[in-house]
């Protein structure tokens, strides 16, 4: 198999990849438009190496030419999330979706491999627009936990270096870190609520402060600079009280200053003197 071949056969896997990325990515967008927590803390993906990939034809004894029919995480995303509770979330929304069947699952986090491997894993089928047409391409989706994440991390690294065959006293020391990162996610589901809330507060924060920062752009296009500055300098004040009600009342006050300048300038002809308004 040559090298132009393999870029053949992995480019709709990477095509794949980038579409499955890309979507996620905007679901988690859409639930903090619309103030609401996402599941979702990040999303990656990949394509398998075509080193990686003849190391598992190898290891698992298939043919080559078998390979896109056995190999089923060529093409591989992974989704984090801060909570244990999360996962369950994330992969009824896969299994929602119209655009991802789902062919297979291995529940980690239930039954958690010997090792102390702990994460969920689904097989989907995802189609793909070539310029040979239509290709249904199988996808490894990981869902795990950041704690899982940082463990898993750490042991793939030592197989890579033990050549997975890693000591048993490193072994016995992941096992407890496992154990360790298992106690963690039920301290933090525990205490998810109180984090939540925390979270979609800040959201709403920052949310509100770039419309309110948006508003006051455009104002400088029809208000008096000195005008503008005394609202910026009420815009900073109300902002260091972090109270969000005074800076929805704030806004709307903005709106109704902006939308009064804005029909001044509009039936002002006569070169008089602006009108002033006032937010406080």
């Amino acid at each position: 198999m040559d090298i132009l071949l393999w870029n053949q056969i992995l480019h709709p896997y990477e095509i794949a990849v980038r579409e499955i990325v890309y979507k996620f990515d905007r679901l988690k967008t859409e639930y903090q438009m619309n103030g609401r927590y996402c599941p979702i803390e990040e999303v990656s993906g990949r394509v398998k190496s075509i080193s990686s990939i003849l190391d598992k034809l190898h290891r698992k004894e298939i043919p080559i030419d078998k390979m896109e029919k056995k190999v089923e995480d060529i093409a591989g995303i992974r989704i984090i999330c801060q909570f244990v509770e999360d996962i369950e979330q994330i992969v009824e929304l896969i299994e929602s979706r119209e655009d991802m069947k789902v062919r297979t699952v291995k529940d980690y986090v239930k039954f958690q491999k010997e090792s102390g491997y702990r994460s969920f894993h689904m097989i989907i089928t995802y189609r793909v627009e070539t310029l040979n047409g239509p290709k249904k391409i199988p996808v490894e989706i990981q869902i795990r936990t950041m704690g899982m994440d940082f463990w898993a991390t750490i042991e793939h690294s030592l197989q890579y270096k033990y050549k997975r065959d890693i000591p048993e006293h490193v072994r016995l020391r992941l096992t407890k870190a496992a154990e360790a990162v298992g106690a963690l996610d039920s301290e933090m589901s525990a205490v998810r609520s109180e984090i939540m809330d925390a979270q979609l507060s800040s959201q709403l924060l920052h949310h509100m402060v770039a419309e309110i920062l948006c508003a006051l752009e455009n104002l400088y296009t029809i208000a008096p600079k000195r005008e503008i500055q005394k609202i910026q300098d009420e815009f900073y004040r109300v902002y260091q009280r972090k109270d969000m009600n005074a800076l929805r009342k704030f806004h709307r006050q903005l709106d109704m200053i902006s939308q009064g300048y804005r029909t001044q300038k509009m039936t002002n002809t006569g070169g008089k003197e602006p009108q002033k308004y006032d937010i406080t």
